[in-house]
Formats: structure tokens, sequence, C-alpha cells
């Protein structure tokens, strides 16, 4: 997509603060960062949200939630972490490109809300 901020920096038009790169995914620190680690991960195909998520695409959500764990440790997560995705305006999603958020580096909050 032209105009999508996570496309753009998949494709290294606008910098980022890389924590794991492969050919199909990328994950970087997240600029608000909401735990001491934060880190999002994203397809670099471009998906607009889980709500775009196919029979056709869904291998590719396999392949995140398989690094995930990896992503984490690079990050220097030690003791568990949260992975979020948020969904359309309600859930605050703010790009409209899939993306997931780890958190952690420290305990976080029970609640969500």
């Amino acid at each position: 997509m032209e105009n999508c901020i996570f496309c753009k920096i998949a494709a290294g038009i606008i910098p980022s603060s890389k924590v794991y790169e492969d050919e199909k995914i990328l994950a970087f620190r997240d600029i608000n960062p909401q735990a001491p680690v934060h880190v999002l991960v994203i397809p670099k195909k471009h998906i607009a949200s889980v709500d775009k998520i196919t029979a056709e695409n869904s291998s590719l959500i396999a392949y995140i939630f398989e690094n995930i764990p990896n992503v984490a440790k690079i990050a220097g997560i030690t003791n568990g972490y949260r992975v979020i995705s948020n969904c359309g305006p309600d859930a605050c999603q703010t790009v409209p490109h899939l993306h997931f958020h780890i958190l952690g580096g420290a305990p976080l909050a029970e609640k969500m809300a």
C-alpha cells in the first residue's frame, strides 16, 4: 500500500529500530512504548487487520507466531510477555497494517482497561 507507514518501514523507506527481519516479517521497537520492552511485529506483505486474515494469508500469520518467541528473546524479554493486536477504531488500531505488539520487560498490569 502506497501510503501505509508500516509498508514504508518494511521497505526501508522510513527507518526503524529493527529487532528482527527476514524475507517475510519485520520486528521493530515501538516509538511510543507502553512497557519497558515494546516491539511491533509486522508482515512485510500488506494485510490491513485481523479482519483481513484469510485462508490464503493465514500461513503468514502462523509464521509470525512461530517467530514471536525468538523476537521476544532477541528483544531481551526473559520472564514472559503479552501479545496484542488491535483491530479497528474501537480497539485503537491507529495503523491499518496488521501488527502484533509484544510487551514485556517488567510485570504487566493484569487488567487491560
